[in-house]
């Protein structure tokens, strides 16, 4: 199979799980971090759109678990926030009843959207994080991903247990290959080279390389498209490694969970796969690989 037909094969896959629509949360790959955010005062996990914006803000931040309560919650529990200490804003939504009206004789419920400021585990004093069992897990060498990493030439560090590239020293960090773990549907191997994969296509977007705008407020709209190409180009990239043999539902979760944040403007998927598909063929360009 052609290269261009796997890309479209990915795309299409992805489209069709959007289009029919997916139940979970995505699962962070490697151990330090709880499947989805959760409150430390009620227990609860988080929904919707502030699933994908307190996973990246933990992400971004380094913090050591996906565990967050507002300031009055932390006090409430004995902890303290940090001096200097910034929250997050999340979004939930409340009920007004509204009173009849002349034209309208009945009651009505009104929703509106309220916001929320919390603090992540790692920002308070005086409150113990329960850690998840982390067990080393040896990741099976894929050579054909491992010669197209290699051959970039990128700057690939392994000094933090996160995931990112950075934009100004031009270096990607992982998490140390063992810290990787196997999820719903993923073996360690997969989360391992996908998470690489997707952090190369970042590295593609360098201005001396496909010149990519990469410097966008977190979040944003266009934060969200970037996300989107590297989901879709890692995508793309383990299918034609043979990382795996087909896309993984957890690829099109994390794509559904920004399409949400962009208002479910699916159009984007296609911008969004183009880009993608750009960033995988320049990969290849430094390798032999047909």
């Amino acid at each position: 199979m052609k290269r261009t037909d796997i890309y479209q094969s990915v795309t299409d896959t992805i489209i069709e799980a959007l289009e029919q629509g997916l139940s979970g949360d995505f699962e962070l790959p490697w151990h330090g971090c709880s499947i989805v955010p959760q409150n430390a005062r009620t227990g609860n996990y988080y929904h919707g759109i502030n699933v994908p914006l307190l996973w990246a803000h933990q992400m971004k931040s380094a913090y050591s678990s996906g565990t967050w309560a507002t300031y009055k919650q932390w006090q409430d529990m004995g902890a303290q926030v940090k001096k200097g200490e910034k929250g997050r804003q999340i979004v939930f939504w409340k009920s007004i009843e509204v009173e009849p009206t002349e034209d309208n004789e009945q009651r009505e419920q009104i929703m509106f959207a309220k916001y929320s400021t919390v603090f992540n585990a790692d920002q308070v004093d005086g409150y113990t994080l329960l850690q998840d069992d982390f067990e080393p897990n040896d990741i099976q060498a894929i050579s054909a991903a491992d010669q197209l990493i290699e051959a970039s030439g990128a700057d690939i560090r392994f000094d933090e247990r996160r995931a990112y590239y950075s934009v100004l020293e031009d270096f990607i960090n992982l998490p140390s290959p063992e810290f990787f773990k196997d999820t719903c549907g993923s073996t360690a191997t997969q989360n391992y080279y996908s998470t690489a994969f997707h952090e190369l296509v970042h590295w593609t977007g360098a201005e001396k390389r496909l010149n990519r705008e990469q410097k966008h407020q977190f979040a944003s709209k266009d934060y969200a498209f970037e996300e989107l190409v590297a989901e879709l180009g890692a995508a793309m990239l383990c299918a034609s490694t043979g990382v795996e043999s087909s896309p993984r539902e957890d690829h099109a979760i994390y794509i559904q969970n920004w399409l949400k944040a962009l208002k479910d403007d699916k159009k984007f998927i296609f911008s969004a796969s183009s880009q993608a598909q750009k960033a995988a063929d320049y990969l290849f360009s430094f390798t032999n690989q047909d």
